[in-house]
């Protein structure tokens, strides 16, 4: 029996202990040490490892007060490449008490809901040490004692949940002689949430005042590692942090440690017999630069796995489009002007953009101008660098879409978007147009709507049918049937009245290679209509009034022919 995929599996304990597939990223913890920041900050994108890398960390580092948990913990870790890494780096398993917080479960409506959330995830770390407080409360002052398990219970005042953290190492201290290793989880996820949801002042003065009592002027803090997708900047959320040490997918440092390698990638298809799809995997699911590390998104590439090794034939999916938050695709869509859209389309025919790097931003800066959204995408894996260079005291990337996953996440919220921006429009000129055989209008129409759409055209026969289709579905007076079985092939687009008295038309669609072939592949659709006689379902169903209309498509530009059914 091959060891299971840890799909959706982020507790590092689980994972060792039920015998899970587990690649080995226990080296972030030597190099961790050996760099000996006191306040770490990394940005990666959602589902890059995070959660699990921070899993690894508590179970490395804690000590439980139990004598027997702790070797339990130690025992994870044999046979992993820390352990042959030196004696100092094992000397600091089981030491420290650990505060290991996450902040993604506090996505919530509204800022009470998200307040209480968060108050009662640190809660639950404080009640995981109740018994080492318990054992030791005679060496804590009684308020101490009183505002411990005030928080413990769920019944702390916002000043005191505001400053729990250092409430914490301080009692530790106390107790054990020990500092503190803090660990906190997504920081960024109630800040994204607040800005889309529209408390996002509320929510960094509360993150603000969190983290400055916990790491600004904490003498009980061994070390801090904070992971999210954003680097929010100084002003915003870590005022006053000058030990902040802040590792990017800039950064060559830890580069490794989140994400699978290739290497990692082709051991793990190989573990299960799969290697036969590794070009599938590469092209839908590579992509990432992490300094200068080739990455792999970990989370797709599982799922993909997963699916493989039922059906070696599965098809890939865009798995992480369910996973992590679209609303910053989806506000770039939304406000894109002519000049975006157009960026857009570049990137989508697989060519690449220059974006100035503007590390410390917040999502205020999203509104701010196009290329801070541009710096969003960038940092939140929806872009990849290819190069990079330095001008003028700045750093400039030469960016492009990673892979066929991210592609598609762009081509599934743009059509998504088209859909509902079309359901606002009144095409019932269209619609006339297309009942009297006005293919002029029809045309100008149509050029006007795809003017003002993002197109992609590598796979432009979809995109194109689709955006005729959808139009023509807002009828009330037709139905819309696409690809039907009829006559001698497939006509793309049949419109039809739900009277068989009434209106009905066949549309067939070509792509140009060039704008000066728009007429003539016009032409060429509206004879094959003919010649494959599309019209026999529709005659046969008993419509006596059918129209032919032949479309040809060459980026932003559209030619129609009319012709009558014959």
């Amino acid at each position: 029996m091959k060891r299971p995929l840890p799909v959706g599996v982020d507790n590092f304990e689980k994972i060792i202990n039920e015998g899970y597939y587990y690649i080995d990223k226990t080296l972030f913890i030597k190099e961790l040490l050996d760099l000996k920041g006191e306040v770490n900050l990394f940005t990666r994108p959602r589902r890059f490892g995070k959660t699990l890398n921070l899993s690894m960390l508590r179970y490395f580092f804690e000590d439980t007060g139990d004598l027997e948990k702790n070797e339990r913990n130690k025992e994870l870790f044999q046979g992993m490449k820390i352990m042959d890494a030196g004696t100092d780096y094992a000397g600091q398993m089981g030491r420290y008490p650990v505060m290991n917080l996450t902040l993604k479960s506090a996505k919530r409506e509204n800022f009470e809901d998200a307040y209480y959330t968060m108050r009662a995830d640190i809660a639950v770390e404080f009640d995981r040490y109740r018994q080492i407080i318990e054992r030791g409360k005679e060496r804590l002052a009684p308020k101490e004692y009183e505002q411990y398990i005030s928080v413990a219970d769920e019944k702390a005042d916002k000043w005191l949940v505001q400053e729990s953290l250092k409430l914490f190492s301080r009692c530790m201290h106390k107790i054990t002689g020990r500092n503190t290793v803090i660990l906190i989880d997504e920081y960024d996820v109630p800040l994204e949430n607040a800005y889309f949801r529209g408390f996002y002042d509320r929510m960094v003065h509360f993150i603000r005042a969190l983290f400055e009592s916990a790491l600004k002027t904490n003498d009980h803090l061994q070390f801090c590692v904070i992971t999210g997708c954003l680097r929010i900047s100084k002003e915003s959320i870590f005022t006053g942090l000058n030990h902040l040490n802040i590792i990017s997918i800039l950064d060559q440092k830890y580069s490794e440690h989140f994400g699978f390698t290739e290497n990692e990638v082709l051991q793990m298809m190989e573990y299960y017999g799969v290697e036969s799809r590794f070009s599938t995997m590469k092209e839908w699911y590579d992509g990432y630069t992490f300094g200068n590390t080739e990455v792999y998104n970990p989370w797709s590439v599982i799922k993909y796995l997963y699916d493989l090794y039922s059906d070696i034939d599965a098809f890939p999916r865009p798995y992480w489009i369910n996973t992590s938050s679209n609303d910053i695709i989806k506000d770039l869509i939304v406000r894109a002007d002519r000049e975006a859209k157009g960026q857009i389309e570049t990137l989508l025919r697989g060519q690449t953009m220059d974006i100035q790097v503007h590390e410390e931003v917040t999502y205020e800066d999203m509104r701010g101008n196009g290329e801070n959204l541009w710096n969003f995408l960038y940092f939140t894996g929806y872009l990849t660098k290819e190069s990079g260079y330095f001008k003028e005291s700045s750093i400039f990337l030469r960016v492009r879409i990673p892979n066929v996953e991210v592609k598609a996440i762009y081509q599934n919220t743009i059509l998504n978007w088209f859909k509902k921006a079309i359901q606002k429009e009144d095409f019932r000129d269209l619609y006339h147009a297309m009942e009297d055989g006005n293919a002029g209008k029809m045309r100008d129409i149509l050029n006007s709507q795809l003017f003002g759409t993002i197109s992609f055209y590598d796979s432009a026969e979809n995109f194109y049918h689709g955006f005729l289709a959808g139009i023509l579905s807002q009828s009330e007076d037709y139905t819309v049937k696409s690809n039907c079985e009829s006559g001698n092939g497939r006509s793309d687009i049949m419109v039809r009245s739900p009277s068989l008295r009434g209106r009905s038309f066949i549309l067939e669609l070509k792509v140009s290679e060039d704008i000066d072939d728009l007429e003539a592949d016009a032409e060429h659709a509206l004879q094959q209509i003919y010649k494959k006689k599309y019209m026999e379902e529709l005659r046969t169903e008993g419509y006596r009034r059918i129209d032919c209309y032949g479309v040809s498509f060459f980026r932003k530009d559209c030619e129609v022919r009319f012709g009558k059914g014959m």
